[in-house]
Protein backbone atom coordinates (compact mmCIF):
# COMPACT_ATOMS: atom_id res chain seq x y z
CA UNK A 1 0.00 0.00 0.00
CA UNK A 2 1.28 3.56 -0.98
CA UNK A 3 1.23 6.04 1.61
CA UNK A 4 -0.06 9.09 1.85
CA UNK A 5 0.60 10.95 5.29
CA UNK A 6 -1.75 13.40 6.58
CA UNK A 7 -5.06 12.23 5.41
CA UNK A 8 -8.45 13.10 6.82
CA UNK A 9 -11.08 10.24 7.33
CA UNK A 10 -12.96 11.24 4.64
CA UNK A 11 -10.41 11.11 2.38
CA UNK A 12 -8.98 7.91 3.38
CA UNK A 13 -12.66 6.56 3.06
CA UNK A 14 -12.98 8.02 -0.41
CA UNK A 15 -9.76 7.31 -1.86
CA UNK A 16 -9.91 3.52 -0.30
CA UNK A 17 -13.72 3.08 -1.83
CA UNK A 18 -12.92 4.40 -4.92
CA UNK A 19 -9.48 2.35 -5.31
CA UNK A 20 -7.66 5.82 -5.96
CA UNK A 21 -5.09 5.49 -3.70
CA UNK A 22 -2.30 6.60 -1.91
CA UNK A 23 -3.65 6.24 1.26
CA UNK A 24 -2.25 6.30 5.07
CA UNK A 25 -4.20 3.36 6.15
CA UNK A 26 -7.09 1.89 5.49
CA UNK A 27 -10.27 2.96 7.03
CA UNK A 28 -12.29 1.65 9.42
CA UNK A 29 -15.65 1.04 11.52
CA UNK A 30 -17.88 -1.24 13.84
CA UNK A 31 -20.67 -2.36 11.97
CA UNK A 32 -24.33 -1.36 13.09
CA UNK A 33 -23.97 0.99 15.65
CA UNK A 34 -21.38 -1.27 16.74
CA UNK A 35 -22.47 -3.21 19.84
CA UNK A 36 -25.25 -4.73 21.05
CA UNK A 37 -27.35 -3.89 24.27
CA UNK A 38 -25.47 -5.90 26.69
CA UNK A 39 -21.79 -5.12 25.28
CA UNK A 40 -22.58 -1.41 24.87
CA UNK A 41 -22.99 -1.78 29.09
CA UNK A 42 -19.66 -2.99 29.11
CA UNK A 43 -18.39 -0.30 26.76
CA UNK A 44 -19.94 2.10 29.10
CA UNK A 45 -18.38 0.47 32.03
CA UNK A 46 -14.97 -0.10 30.40
CA UNK A 47 -14.86 3.40 29.06
CA UNK A 48 -17.05 5.38 31.19
CA UNK A 49 -17.68 7.16 28.08
CA UNK A 50 -21.08 9.12 27.73
CA UNK A 51 -20.24 9.43 23.64
CA UNK A 52 -20.81 6.76 20.72
CA UNK A 53 -18.61 4.77 20.01
CA UNK A 54 -17.81 6.27 16.50
CA UNK A 55 -16.74 9.50 18.85
CA UNK A 56 -14.65 7.87 21.05
CA UNK A 57 -12.95 5.02 18.83
CA UNK A 58 -13.07 7.97 16.05
CA UNK A 59 -14.46 5.64 13.11
CA UNK A 60 -13.95 7.04 9.97
CA UNK A 61 -17.25 7.21 9.00
CA UNK A 62 -20.45 8.90 10.46
CA UNK A 63 -23.74 8.10 9.49
CA UNK A 64 -27.50 9.78 9.00
CA UNK A 65 -30.65 8.62 9.01
CA UNK A 66 -33.95 9.95 8.44
CA UNK A 67 -36.24 11.27 11.56
CA UNK A 68 -39.06 9.11 13.51
CA UNK A 69 -42.41 9.65 12.06
CA UNK A 70 -45.35 11.61 12.90
CA UNK A 71 -48.04 9.40 12.11
CA UNK A 72 -49.94 6.98 13.88
CA UNK A 73 -51.27 4.11 12.08
CA UNK A 74 -53.74 1.67 13.44
CA UNK A 75 -52.36 -1.48 11.88
CA UNK A 76 -55.03 -3.33 13.19
CA UNK A 77 -57.03 -3.16 10.30
CA UNK A 78 -54.68 -5.20 8.56
CA UNK A 79 -54.85 -8.46 10.65
CA UNK A 80 -58.08 -10.49 10.99
CA UNK A 81 -57.17 -11.03 14.61
CA UNK A 82 -56.47 -8.58 16.51
CA UNK A 83 -52.70 -8.33 17.63
CA UNK A 84 -52.52 -9.13 21.36
CA UNK A 85 -51.10 -6.60 23.91
CA UNK A 86 -47.32 -6.10 24.03
CA UNK A 87 -46.90 -6.58 19.90
CA UNK A 88 -44.88 -3.13 19.09
CA UNK A 89 -45.67 -2.20 15.53
CA UNK A 90 -43.16 -0.15 13.61
CA UNK A 91 -44.06 2.48 11.10
CA UNK A 92 -44.40 -0.32 8.18
CA UNK A 93 -46.82 -2.16 10.42
CA UNK A 94 -44.82 -5.24 10.92
CA UNK A 95 -45.52 -6.51 14.52
CA UNK A 96 -42.56 -8.40 16.76
CA UNK A 97 -42.50 -9.52 20.19
CA UNK A 98 -39.54 -9.92 22.25
CA UNK A 99 -37.20 -13.08 21.86
CA UNK A 100 -36.24 -15.30 24.32
CA UNK A 101 -32.34 -14.42 23.45
CA UNK A 102 -30.83 -11.54 24.96
CA UNK A 103 -31.95 -7.90 22.21
CA UNK A 104 -33.29 -10.31 19.49
CA UNK A 105 -36.92 -9.84 18.72
CA UNK A 106 -39.48 -12.07 16.92
CA UNK A 107 -41.10 -10.81 13.92
CA UNK A 108 -44.81 -12.37 14.24
CA UNK A 109 -47.15 -10.38 12.61
CA UNK A 110 -46.97 -8.77 9.13
CA UNK A 111 -49.63 -6.41 7.57
CA UNK A 112 -50.02 -7.56 4.01
CA UNK A 113 -49.68 -11.45 5.03
CA UNK A 114 -53.66 -11.51 4.27
CA UNK A 115 -53.49 -9.35 0.47
CA UNK A 116 -55.11 -11.35 -1.72
CA UNK A 117 -54.55 -9.20 -4.85
CA UNK A 118 -52.28 -5.91 -6.05
CA UNK A 119 -55.13 -3.83 -5.12
CA UNK A 120 -54.80 -4.32 -1.82
CA UNK A 121 -50.87 -4.03 -1.35
CA UNK A 122 -51.93 -0.42 -2.66
CA UNK A 123 -54.82 0.05 -0.35
CA UNK A 124 -52.20 -0.60 2.67
CA UNK A 125 -51.26 2.46 4.58
CA UNK A 126 -47.55 3.10 3.45
CA UNK A 127 -45.28 5.20 5.39
CA UNK A 128 -43.93 8.32 4.94
CA UNK A 129 -40.58 7.74 4.27
CA UNK A 130 -40.24 10.42 1.60
CA UNK A 131 -41.96 13.15 3.59
CA UNK A 132 -39.90 16.28 3.51
CA UNK A 133 -40.17 16.72 7.41
CA UNK A 134 -37.81 13.93 7.93
CA UNK A 135 -34.91 15.00 6.26
CA UNK A 136 -35.24 17.87 8.13
CA UNK A 137 -31.45 19.45 9.17
CA UNK A 138 -29.85 16.60 8.02
CA UNK A 139 -28.12 18.32 5.11
CA UNK A 140 -26.45 20.31 7.80
CA UNK A 141 -25.41 17.63 9.80
CA UNK A 142 -23.58 15.89 6.73
CA UNK A 143 -21.93 18.64 5.87
CA UNK A 144 -21.16 18.81 9.94
CA UNK A 145 -19.41 15.48 9.90
CA UNK A 146 -17.72 16.45 6.31
CA UNK A 147 -15.92 19.28 7.88
CA UNK A 148 -14.65 17.69 11.05
CA UNK A 149 -13.11 14.85 8.19
CA UNK A 150 -15.75 11.85 8.17
CA UNK A 151 -17.50 10.33 5.53
CA UNK A 152 -20.99 10.17 5.67
CA UNK A 153 -23.32 6.96 4.98
CA UNK A 154 -26.90 7.65 4.17
CA UNK A 155 -28.89 3.95 5.82
CA UNK A 156 -31.47 2.68 3.64
CA UNK A 157 -31.16 -1.05 4.44
CA UNK A 158 -33.99 -3.43 4.04
CA UNK A 159 -33.89 -1.86 0.87
CA UNK A 160 -36.68 -4.37 -1.19
CA UNK A 161 -36.48 -8.08 -1.10
CA UNK A 162 -35.86 -7.73 3.05
CA UNK A 163 -38.70 -5.30 3.62
CA UNK A 164 -41.50 -7.52 1.15
CA UNK A 165 -40.91 -10.21 3.29
CA UNK A 166 -41.32 -8.95 6.36
CA UNK A 167 -44.34 -7.04 5.61
CA UNK A 168 -46.17 -10.43 3.80
CA UNK A 169 -44.22 -13.44 5.59
CA UNK A 170 -41.29 -14.91 4.32
CA UNK A 171 -42.69 -18.44 3.06
CA UNK A 172 -45.54 -16.12 1.12
CA UNK A 173 -43.30 -14.28 -0.07
CA UNK A 174 -41.55 -17.07 -1.71
CA UNK A 175 -44.05 -18.82 -2.56
CA UNK A 176 -45.68 -15.68 -4.22
CA UNK A 177 -42.59 -15.33 -6.58
CA UNK A 178 -43.78 -18.28 -8.07
CA UNK A 179 -47.99 -18.51 -7.91
CA UNK A 180 -48.62 -15.06 -7.41
CA UNK A 181 -46.58 -13.00 -9.06
CA UNK A 182 -48.48 -10.06 -9.13
CA UNK A 183 -48.87 -9.29 -5.47
CA UNK A 184 -44.92 -10.01 -5.63
CA UNK A 185 -44.50 -7.54 -8.60
CA UNK A 186 -46.64 -4.91 -6.63
CA UNK A 187 -45.12 -5.35 -2.81
CA UNK A 188 -41.19 -4.91 -4.54
CA UNK A 189 -42.55 -2.48 -7.17
CA UNK A 190 -44.25 0.19 -4.26
CA UNK A 191 -41.09 -0.59 -2.60
CA UNK A 192 -38.49 0.24 -5.30
CA UNK A 193 -40.87 3.91 -5.87
CA UNK A 194 -40.85 4.63 -2.27
CA UNK A 195 -36.68 3.55 -2.14
CA UNK A 196 -35.98 5.77 -5.80
CA UNK A 197 -37.33 8.76 -3.63
CA UNK A 198 -35.40 8.21 -0.77
CA UNK A 199 -32.49 7.56 -2.68
CA UNK A 200 -32.70 11.27 -4.19
CA UNK A 201 -33.26 12.95 -1.15
CA UNK A 202 -29.96 11.06 0.49
CA UNK A 203 -28.11 12.21 -2.51
CA UNK A 204 -29.17 15.41 -2.35
CA UNK A 205 -27.72 15.30 1.33
CA UNK A 206 -24.76 15.08 -0.31
CA UNK A 207 -24.02 11.82 1.45
CA UNK A 208 -20.97 10.33 0.36
CA UNK A 209 -22.09 6.74 0.56
CA UNK A 210 -25.53 5.40 0.48
CA UNK A 211 -25.78 1.87 2.09
CA UNK A 212 -28.28 -0.62 0.73
CA UNK A 213 -29.10 -3.79 2.00
CA UNK A 214 -30.91 -7.13 0.93
CA UNK A 215 -30.02 -10.77 2.56
CA UNK A 216 -30.56 -12.79 -0.58
CA UNK A 217 -28.18 -15.28 0.38
CA UNK A 218 -27.78 -17.89 3.07
CA UNK A 219 -23.92 -18.90 4.26
CA UNK A 220 -24.48 -22.20 1.15
CA UNK A 221 -25.35 -19.79 -1.44
CA UNK A 222 -28.13 -17.84 -3.01
CA UNK A 223 -31.51 -17.89 -0.70
CA UNK A 224 -33.61 -17.45 -4.02
CA UNK A 225 -32.51 -18.29 -7.58
CA UNK A 226 -31.11 -15.84 -9.76
CA UNK A 227 -33.81 -16.19 -12.05
CA UNK A 228 -35.82 -14.92 -9.20
CA UNK A 229 -33.73 -12.36 -8.07
CA UNK A 230 -33.66 -10.97 -11.74
CA UNK A 231 -37.24 -11.12 -12.44
CA UNK A 232 -38.20 -9.43 -9.10
CA UNK A 233 -35.57 -7.50 -7.34
CA UNK A 234 -32.31 -6.87 -10.10
CA UNK A 235 -33.82 -3.88 -12.26
CA UNK A 236 -35.89 -2.29 -9.26
CA UNK A 237 -32.73 -2.07 -6.95
CA UNK A 238 -30.59 -0.42 -10.22
CA UNK A 239 -33.19 1.73 -10.35
CA UNK A 240 -32.30 3.26 -6.87
CA UNK A 241 -29.21 2.86 -7.46
CA UNK A 242 -29.71 5.08 -10.95
CA UNK A 243 -31.71 7.71 -8.85
CA UNK A 244 -28.99 8.05 -6.39
CA UNK A 245 -26.05 8.83 -8.91
CA UNK A 246 -28.48 11.10 -11.50
CA UNK A 247 -28.67 13.72 -8.43
CA UNK A 248 -24.57 12.65 -7.52
CA UNK A 249 -22.69 11.06 -10.14
CA UNK A 250 -20.18 10.67 -7.44
CA UNK A 251 -22.14 8.86 -4.82
CA UNK A 252 -20.61 5.61 -3.63
CA UNK A 253 -23.15 2.94 -3.40
CA UNK A 254 -23.00 0.26 -0.83
CA UNK A 255 -24.46 -3.11 -0.49
CA UNK A 256 -24.84 -5.25 2.34
CA UNK A 257 -25.69 -9.24 1.82
CA UNK A 258 -24.54 -11.55 4.14
CA UNK A 259 -23.87 -15.30 2.93
CA UNK A 260 -21.90 -16.57 0.60
CA UNK A 261 -22.12 -13.88 -2.16
CA UNK A 262 -20.03 -15.74 -4.74
CA UNK A 263 -23.32 -15.87 -7.39
CA UNK A 264 -24.05 -12.25 -6.69
CA UNK A 265 -20.78 -10.53 -7.00
CA UNK A 266 -21.45 -9.80 -10.61
CA UNK A 267 -24.89 -9.46 -10.58
CA UNK A 268 -24.25 -6.20 -8.03
CA UNK A 269 -21.52 -5.24 -9.90
CA UNK A 270 -23.76 -4.94 -13.56
CA UNK A 271 -26.25 -2.31 -11.62
CA UNK A 272 -23.83 -0.26 -10.63
CA UNK A 273 -22.83 -1.09 -7.13
CA UNK A 274 -19.53 0.44 -5.92
CA UNK A 275 -18.66 -1.59 -2.42
CA UNK A 276 -19.72 -4.92 -1.30
CA UNK A 277 -20.21 -5.76 2.30
CA UNK A 278 -19.62 -7.61 4.70
CA UNK A 279 -17.99 -10.17 2.62
CA UNK A 280 -18.34 -12.55 5.57
CA UNK A 281 -14.87 -14.74 6.04
CA UNK A 282 -16.82 -18.02 6.96
CA UNK A 283 -18.86 -18.65 4.08
CA UNK A 284 -16.94 -16.62 1.38
CA UNK A 285 -12.66 -17.12 0.29
CA UNK A 286 -11.54 -13.80 0.37
CA UNK A 287 -8.44 -14.40 -1.53
CA UNK A 288 -10.73 -15.76 -4.14
CA UNK A 289 -13.13 -12.45 -3.88
CA UNK A 290 -10.13 -10.35 -4.40
CA UNK A 291 -8.87 -11.82 -7.17
CA UNK A 292 -11.73 -11.96 -9.09
CA UNK A 293 -13.58 -8.82 -8.16
CA UNK A 294 -11.10 -6.29 -6.35
CA UNK A 295 -10.21 -4.11 -9.67
CA UNK A 296 -14.28 -3.46 -9.78
CA UNK A 297 -15.93 -3.66 -6.66
CA UNK A 298 -14.47 -2.42 -2.91
CA UNK A 299 -15.37 -4.21 -0.06
CA UNK A 300 -16.38 -3.32 3.51
CA UNK A 301 -15.74 -5.99 6.28
CA UNK A 302 -14.09 -9.23 6.43
CA UNK A 303 -13.40 -9.63 9.81
CA UNK A 304 -15.50 -12.50 11.32
CA UNK A 305 -18.42 -12.19 14.41
CA UNK A 306 -18.97 -16.04 14.11
CA UNK A 307 -15.39 -16.91 14.69
CA UNK A 308 -12.43 -13.89 15.29
CA UNK A 309 -14.10 -11.28 16.89
CA UNK A 310 -15.73 -13.38 19.91
CA UNK A 311 -13.47 -16.44 19.77
CA UNK A 312 -10.30 -15.52 18.74
CA UNK A 313 -7.26 -14.23 21.43
CA UNK A 314 -6.30 -10.56 20.91
CA UNK A 315 -3.17 -11.43 19.32
CA UNK A 316 -5.31 -13.30 16.68
CA UNK A 317 -7.28 -10.98 16.16
CA UNK A 318 -4.63 -8.93 15.42
CA UNK A 319 -3.30 -11.20 12.98
CA UNK A 320 -6.18 -11.64 11.29
CA UNK A 321 -6.89 -8.19 10.59
CA UNK A 322 -3.82 -8.07 8.72
CA UNK A 323 -4.53 -10.87 7.30
CA UNK A 324 -7.50 -9.25 5.94
CA UNK A 325 -5.78 -5.72 4.91
CA UNK A 326 -3.54 -7.93 3.04
CA UNK A 327 -5.77 -9.94 1.36
CA UNK A 328 -8.70 -8.12 0.38
CA UNK A 329 -6.76 -4.67 0.43
CA UNK A 330 -4.66 -5.44 -2.38
CA UNK A 331 -6.12 -3.14 -4.90
CA UNK A 332 -6.53 -0.62 -1.90
CA UNK A 333 -10.12 -1.27 -1.96
CA UNK A 334 -11.00 -1.90 1.68
CA UNK A 335 -12.82 -0.51 4.64
CA UNK A 336 -12.07 -2.72 7.24
CA UNK A 337 -14.99 -4.02 9.69
CA UNK A 338 -16.84 -6.20 11.48
CA UNK A 339 -19.07 -8.44 9.35
CA UNK A 340 -22.05 -7.35 12.02
CA UNK A 341 -22.37 -5.57 14.88
CA UNK A 342 -20.59 -7.27 17.64
CA UNK A 343 -22.73 -9.60 19.97
CA UNK A 344 -22.10 -9.78 23.94
CA UNK A 345 -19.82 -12.98 23.63
CA UNK A 346 -17.12 -10.96 22.05
CA UNK A 347 -14.59 -9.99 25.07
CA UNK A 348 -13.85 -6.24 25.65
CA UNK A 349 -10.01 -6.99 24.92
CA UNK A 350 -10.88 -8.17 21.66
CA UNK A 351 -12.69 -4.93 20.66
CA UNK A 352 -9.54 -2.70 21.58
CA UNK A 353 -7.45 -5.50 19.93
CA UNK A 354 -9.38 -4.77 16.50
CA UNK A 355 -9.64 -1.02 16.86
CA UNK A 356 -6.07 -0.72 17.80
CA UNK A 357 -4.52 -3.01 14.87
CA UNK A 358 -7.22 -1.39 12.13
CA UNK A 359 -5.74 2.07 12.65
CA UNK A 360 -2.71 0.77 11.78
CA UNK A 361 -0.69 1.56 8.25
Amino acid sequence: MKVNPGMNSRERVLAAMRRQGPIDRFPFEISWGAFTPALMDVYRARTGATIPPDEYFDFDTRSVNLHPTRRQTDFSLYFREKPPEGVIFDEWGIGRVRGGLQHFVEYKYQPLADAETAKDVERFEWPDVTADYRYEGLKAKVAGHQSGGHAVTGELYQTIFEMAWLMRGMERLMMDFHVNPEIAHAICERLAQMRIKQARKYAGLDVDVLRLGDDVCMQTGLLLGLETYRKFLKERTRAVVKAAKEVKPDILIFMHCDGCLREMVEEYIDIGVDILNPVQPECNDLSDMARRFGRRISFWGGIGTQSTMPFAAPADVRAKVQEVKAVLGREGGLLIAPSHILEPEVPWENVLAFVEEAKTS
